[in-house]
């Protein structure tokens, strides 16, 4: 990631939740093209079903700082 990249994705993540999501969009958007209109509850059952086995499992749910940095790290390296 670029020095510039680096610098607009902190300032992104400083902004509300809402803005945050509206970005993430629209650079999705960018890449994929157009959303699929079934996408957002498709993604919601996903999680549901996810979080639903790793209950299940008795395993912790990592937290999402843990999550985030690993994201970055592997994003780091490509």
């Amino acid at each position: 990631m670029t020095a510039l990249a680096r610098k607009l994705l902190d300032q992104a993540l400083d902004l509300p939740d809402d803005e945050r999501l509206a970005i993430a969009s629209a650079l999705l958007e960018s890449v994929e093209g157009e959303v699929d209109p079934g996408w957002e509850e498709a993604w919601v059952k996903e999680a549901q079903r996810r979080d639903a086995m790793a209950r299940a499992s008795g395993e912790p749910l990592a937290e999402w700082s843990e999550v985030r940095e690993r994201v970055l790290r592997r994003l780091a390296t490509r």
